[in-house]
C-alpha cells in the first residue's frame, strides 16, 4: 500500500482516532490475519462468526503494526493501541448486505465497508494504474492468473492469490497496489444482485472481462438470466470508450455477447466464433490435453502453445491475450507470454504423477456443471488411446437449487458418453450422479457410490494401477482435494484467509 498516516486513513474511512495522534504512518501491508502482520502494517479487526479480530489487535501491534482498523475501542493491559474506529453502517449500505451473506455481523460489515473506502482512496491516488476486472460463472481464478502473468512483463502487476474475490478479499487485494504498480487484476464474485456493482465501486475497472454465464449458484440467483444480469454489472461500471473503457466479452456465450448492449465501453469479442475480434483457430491438443492454437487478431496472428491442461483454457487465454494487446503488447508478445504461463492457484487442474505411475488431477477447489464437464473432457483426452484407465472421483455440485438432481444426473451420464472407465461418486448428496451413470448405456459396475473421502481413497488405493489417471472434482464443501492429496501424499494447510474468496 502507499504510505498513509492514521489521520489519512481516518479521513478516508470517515472514522475517528483512538489512542493515536494521527501521525503514525502505515508503511507495510494491510492484513486481517494477525499472523501476517509485519512492521508498519495496518491490522484490520474483522468480527466474525467464529473469530473476532479485535481479540488479536494487541498481538498485531506487538508484532509491529502501526495501527488497527476496528469497529470499537480495543482495551489492553499492555498499553494503548493506536486505532481508527470505523463509523457504524447504515441498514441499506451494499457492504452490509454482502457481509451478511458471509459470516460477519453488523459491526463486521462496518469494518468491511471502511476497508472498501480505504481501498478506493488508495486507487484514486494512483492515476496511472490500469484496473482490470474479471467475472463469470467459472474460470475466473484461472483467467485472472493468466492475465496477471501476461501483463507482468509490461510492468509491476498485483493480483489476488487464489479466489480472493469478495467483500474482504477484493479491497485487501486493491490495497496491495502502490505507486510502482502498473496493473491491478481483480476477480469479482457475487451472491446476489448489486454485489459486483459494489465491488466495482471499490476499485473502478477500466477493462472488464466477462467469461461465461453458467449454472453455478442457481440456488441463489434462480435463473441463468439473473446470473447474467448480475455479471453484467461489471460492463455497466466501465468508463465510456472515449475514456478508455474496454469490455472483453465471450462471443461464444450468447448471454455474455448480449452484454455489449449494456456498456458504454468499447467491446472486444473473444472466442472461436468467426465474429470474435480475438479468436482461436486450428486448435490441437497433445496427449496431456494441452492446447496449441493460432491466436488471430485484427493486427496479426501468432501460434500459442499453452502449458496448461484442458481445452477450456483456450477461452481463458484469449481473454488474457485481448487484455495484453489492449495494454500495449503485440500479438507475438502476447502469444509468447501465454506459452510461458504456469498454474498459480492450487487445486485447479493441478496434475501430479505419483511414484507408482498414477496421474492425479486435483481440480477440486470448486465445481459447477460447466466446470465438471470441462474437467471430464480433459480426463477423457488425457487417457484416449492409452492403456491406463480414466477414473473420475466426483462429489456434490452445490447451490444448484431446483436443478440439483437433473444436473448431477446429466454429469453421471456424460461420464459414460465420454468413456470414462470408472466413476466414483462421493457422498449421498451426489447420488443422482451415480444413478445417471448406472442408467446410461451398458454400464454395470463402472460407477460406485461411496459415503466419504476415506472410502474413496481406500477404493482407489486398492484398485489403481500404473498408467491410470484420476480426476478429483466437486464443490468446495465436499473437500475432495483430500482424495488427490492423499493419493499424492501431499498435505496442504488450509489458510484462514480462504474466507476472503470463493463466491460465484
Amino acid at each position: 500500500m502507499i504510505r498513509l498516516s492514521l489521520a489519512d486513513i481516518a479521513e478516508a474511512v470517515g472514522g475517528r482516532l483512538h489512542h493515536a495522534d494521527g501521525t503514525e504512518v502505515v508503511t507495510g501491508s494491510v492484513e486481517f490475519d494477525s499472523r501476517k502482520i509485519g512492521p508498519g502494517g495496518l491490522f484490520v479487526a474483522v468480527p466474525g462468526e467464529r473469530v473476532d479480530g479485535h481479540d488479536f489487535a494487541a498481538r498485531a501491534v506487538a508484532d509491529g503494526a502501526a495501527g488497527v482498523l476496528a469497529a470499537r475501542e480495543v482495551p489492553t493491559a499492555d498499553g494503548p493501541i493506536p486505532t481508527v474506529i470505523v463509523p457504524e453502517l447504515s441498514e441499506h449500505h451494499p457492504s452490509r448486505a454482502m457481509a451478511l451473506a458471509g459470516d460477519v455481523d453488523g459491526s463486521g460489515a462496518a469494518v468491511l465497508a471502511a476497508l472498501a473506502r480505504l481501498a478506493r482512496a488508495v486507487v484514486d491516488r494512483l492515476p496511472e494504474l490500469a484496473v482490470i476486472g474479471v467475472t463469470g460463472s467459472s474460470g475466473k481464478t484461472s483467467t485472472k492468473d493468466l492475465i496477471a502473468q501476461v501483463l507482468e512483463p509490461a510492468g509491476p502487476t498485483v493480483a489476488p492469490p487464489g479466489s480472493f474475490n469478495n467483500e474482504l478479499g477484493h479491497p485487501w487485494t486493491a490495497l496491495r497496489a502502490d505507486e510502482h504498480t502498473r496493473h491491478l487484476v481483480l476477480e469479482l464474485s457475487a451472491r446476489g444482485r448489486g454485489h459486483i456493482a459494489a465491488l466495482c465501486e471499490v476499485a473502478p475497472p477500466r477493462i472488464g472481462a466477462v467469461l461465461n454465464v453458467g449454472s453455478a449458484h442457481l440456488g441463489e440467483f434462480g435463473s441463468q438470466e439473473a446470473v447474467a444480469q448480475t455479471k453484467g454489472e461489471l460492463v455497466e461500471a466501465l468508463p465510456a470508450a472515449a475514456d478508455g473503457g474496454v469490455a472483453v466479452l465471450n462471443a461464444d456465450d450468447p448471454l455474455v455477447a448480449a452484454m455489449a448492449e449494456r456498456t458504454r465501453a468499447r467491446v472486444v469479442r473473444v472466442g472461436q466464433s468467426p465474429a470474435a475480434d480475438v479468436r482461436a483457430e486450428d486448435i490441437e491438443l497433445d496427449e496431456q490435453a494441452r492446447a496449441e492454437f493460432t491466436l488471430v487478431t485484427a493486427t496479426g496472428s501468432a501460434r500459442v502453445k499453452l502449458p496448461l491442461h484442458g481445452e477450456h483454457h483456450v477461452g481463458n487465454a484469449l481473454t488474457a491475450a485481448a487484455i495484453a494487446v489492449e495494454l500495449g503488447a503485440s500479438v507475438e508478445e502476447a502469444a509468447a507470454r501465454l506459452g510461458s504461463v504456469r498454474r498459480v492457484s492450487a487445486r485447479r487442474m493441478e496434475v501430479t504423477e505419483t511414484p507408482g505411475g498414477v496421474t492425479v488431477i486435483n481440480d477440486a477447489y470448486n465445481a459447477n456443471p460447466e466446470s465438471v464437464r470441462a474437467a471430464l473432457k480433459t480426463l477423457a483426452s488425457m487417457t484416449r488411446g492409452k492403456p491406463g484407465r480414466a477414473w473420475a472421483v466426483l462429489g456434490v455440485m452445490g447451490e444448484l437449487g431446483d436443478a440439483e438432481v437433473a444436473a448431477h444426473d446429466e454429469i453421471g451420464r456424460l461420464a459414460v458418453r465420454l468413456n470414462i472407465d470408472r466413476l466414483v461418486v462421493v457422498g449421498d448428496q451426489a447420488r443422482a450422479m451415480h444413478q445417471g451413470a448406472s442408467l446410461e448405456g451398458s454400464w454395470g459396475e463402472e460407477s460406485v457410490l461411496v459415503p466419504d473421502v476415506d472410502a474413496a481413497v481406500a477404493l482407489l488405493r486398492d484398485e489403481l494401477r500404473p498408467g491410470d489417471v484420476v480426476l478429483a472434482k466437486a464443490s468446495k464443501v465436499a473437500a475432495l482435494w483430500r482424495v488427490a492429496e492423499q493419493l499424492t501424499e501431499q498435505v496442504t494447510d488450509r489458510s484462514a484467509t480462504e474466507r476472503a474468496g470463493g463466491q460465484a
